[in-house]
């Protein structure tokens, strides 16, 4: 599974690693989580607003901060 974290380095940002990293933890999932602060690279996924996530290449949240019972959702939901 492949998991980006898109957005400059906001408090929000760092959030969204947190409570990515947490959940994928609490199931037991390994995956590559990578931040990815590149503007361009942002925008070549179409978002305009951080943060943003992208699980397997499908942009799932853009601005806003999901809460980790939809970041468990998501998650599950790409492996199974």
């Amino acid at each position: 599974m492949e998991i980006r974290i898109l957005g400059s380095g906001c408090p929000r940002c760092h959030e969204l690693e947190n409570r990515t990293l947490d959940v994928l933890a609490e199931l037991h999932i390994a995956a590559d989580v990578q931040k990815v602060t590149d503007v361009k690279k942002i925008i070549e996924y179409g978002i305009m607003a951080t943060p943003g996530l992208v699980i397997n290449g499908k942009v799932m949240c853009s601005g806003k901060l999901p809460n980790k019972e939809e970041l468990r959702k998501w998650i599950e939901a790409e492996t199974a």
